[in-house]
């Protein structure tokens, strides 16, 4: 099932910086979410596509009412069923650490953190050697307008999936192989 993260589609559209990714770019870099006819037009080519046919997992997406009206009206009749929300819930200073620690092997992809999953040489790869990279916005105070975005945008979105009784609550702190662990259990894949 295709992982589908806005958030990595809108990073690639500013790295080969398409006018979409130009306007993304300003927007990410201040903390603020891209307007959601952006997201929602990058969502539906997404979905559309055939891999996306048994099912797909979305990432970041939706973060606004809007965004969860859109996707309602793009999921509406299909035959693979209404889809299953996951609110995964960390303390927020938490996300902080997470976030300000990540560091990324611009080679595998694999993701360290300097608080909770260092590499065993400093910010380098342990597999390939090469220098990790910390993205631009993956600073605390970028992170702190994220949160407030979060809370100002995104957190409503809980009580409309809570309604439609699509939402399932994840307890997010701990190890991430056993959050993910949990993950799999509740979507029956454990």
């Amino acid at each position: 099932m295709p992982h589908i993260s806005t958030g990595e589609m809108l990073r690639e559209a500013v790295r080969k910086q398409t006018p979409l990714g130009e306007l993304a770019k300003v927007k990410m870099e201040a903390g603020e979410l891209v307007p959601d006819e952006v997201v929602c037009g990058i969502v539906k080519e997404r979905i559309a596509e055939p891999d996306c046919g048994g099912g797909f997992i979305l990432d970041g997406f939706p973060r606004t009412l809007a965004q969860a009206e859109c996707l309602d009206c793009l999921v509406r009749g299909d035959p693979r069923g209404v889809p299953t929300v996951l609110d995964i819930r960390v303390d927020p200073e938490t996300l902080v650490k997470r976030t300000v620690g990540r560091l990324t092997c611009p080679v595998c992809g694999e993701i360290y953190n300097v608080f909770y999953r260092p590499p065993k040489d400093d910010e380098v790869c342990d597999t390939h050697g090469v220098k990790l990279v910390r993205r631009a916005d993956d600073n605390e105070e970028t992170f702190r307008q994220r949160l407030l975005a979060y809370q100002n945008q995104t957190m409503p979105l809980i009580e409309h999936y809570r309604r439609s009784g699509a939402l399932v609550e994840v307890e997010g702190d701990g190890d991430p192989p056993v959050i993910t662990q949990r993950l799999f259990e509740l979507l029956g894949e454990g």
